[in-house]
Order: structure tokens, then sequence, then C-alpha cells
């Protein structure tokens, strides 16, 4: 409780979003549809991710590895792609937390794409634990995190990193698959809580009209409508 105000104090929620200036539009819908969708808005921070393009499709390829270093290795934090819309409270999420796990994420088990080119021309092969990383509930404080400093990312492959190969398998914990909900690649269905257009968001022109496109159209145009006076 604070001495100040004689308020209980509450963690915040610590939300990091992958940001690529070339699907900026992207970074906001995802947001928007956090704020809209959260029970605790006053508790949500957010924080963009970015990087280099070393050899991933886009800027935050590597940056999403770097949430522990930029917590302090302390607390929980939320990593989510930016091609992504949320539909249920992120809050949800966030309570899936439990000790003795480094990061919680949706395994999709036997999945194989069904677009070996993606967006931008991009190539989308398959790979073991392909999407892992896309949404990751860490703990930041779990000790084995602590390896993943700046230094340590820029040596580290991408298989290396996007298969968590610095966690015993049992250390990965596992969340509903609603929680990442491939668009293109899986049927989107009314109970999914997150939407990932992994093929290709639909700011870009080719994929205007893709499955569930409209959903996300109608969170950018919430994003961008006039504020009532």
């Amino acid at each position: 409780m604070s001495a100040l105000t004689g308020r209980v104090l509450v963690d915040p929620i610590e939300i990091y979003i992958g940001y690529d200036k070339r699907e900026a539009a992207a970074y906001y819908a995802c947001q928007q549809s956090i704020i809209e969708t959260c029970s605790n808005r006053d508790r949500l921070t957010f924080h963009p991710v970015t990087g280099d393009l070393r050899d991933g499709s886009n800027a935050f390829t590597y940056g999403r590895f770097l949430v522990p270093y930029r917590s302090g290795f302390k607390g929980a934090a939320i990593f989510l792609d930016g091609d992504m819309i949320v539909r249920s409270d992120i809050t949800e999420l966030w309570n899936h937390r439990r000790m003795g796990y480094g990061a919680y994420v949706v395994k999709h088990p036997d999945y194989v794409t069904k677009h070996p080119i993606k967006y931008l021309g991009y190539h989308n092969p398959n790979y073991p634990r392909k999407n892992w990383s896309s949404v990751i509930l860490w703990d930041c404080s779990f000790f084995p995190n602590r390896i993943l400093t700046p230094r340590f990312v820029g040596e580290q492959t991408g298989a290396f990193l996007h298969r968590f190969k610095w966690l015993d398998d049992n250390r990965i914990g596992e969340l509903p698959p609603e929680w990442n909900r491939l668009v293109e690649e899986q049927p989107v269905r009314a109970s999914d809580k997150l939407l990932h257009y992994t093929i290709g968001t639909p700011c870009f022109a080719e994929y205007a009209d893709c499955d569930a496109a409209e959903e996300w159209h109608e969170t950018k145009a919430r994003m961008l409508a006039p504020i009532e006076s």
C-alpha cells in the first residue's frame, strides 16, 4: 500500500509488442485490441520491440528474446508479434503464470505451413517449434533466462532461440491453443482469443481480404476514429 495515497499498489501488466515500420499499423491495431478487451486497463504498460533484420522477416525477430533483459530479469511480461489482434481479456493470459516455468507458449503440434511464401515475398520454411515464439508469457526472473543478454542473443542462431534451447523442455509451459490462432493456416473460430495474421497482416494489399480481415480493419478503424468532444 502506498503511504501517500492509501491505495494498494498492483503490479503493471507488461506488454511487449513487435514493431516493424513496414507494418506500423499492425502494432497499433494490436495495442488497440488489447486496450478494448482488458478489464485492467489501468495496469497495462506497452513497450515496442524492434531490432534488426539480421536474418528474419521482421525487425523484432531477435528482440523478443531480450524481454527478460529489458525487464531487469524481474517479474513477468507478455511478448506478442505485432501482426495480431486480441479478442479476449489479456489478464486471462497474464494469469496463466505458475512458478517453475521460464516461458509459456502455444505449442502448435505438427504444424506445417500451407504458404511457403508469405508477406513481402519472404520464404516461410517449416522448422521445429514454428511460431512458438510469437506469443510468449515470460517469467523474466526465472534464473535460466538470465543468459539472455544482448551479447548472448546476438551470438545465437534463430534456430536456437526460437526453439527455446536454453530452457529444459519441462520448463516451457503450454498455453491454450486459442491464444495463438494462425490465420490462413488454421480455421478461425468464435472461441479464439488471439488472432495471428502470420502469413500477412491485412495492412498489406495482398492480404487485405484474408480470413478475419474485416475484424482487423474494424479494429484499425476504431484506433483511428476521432475523439468525440
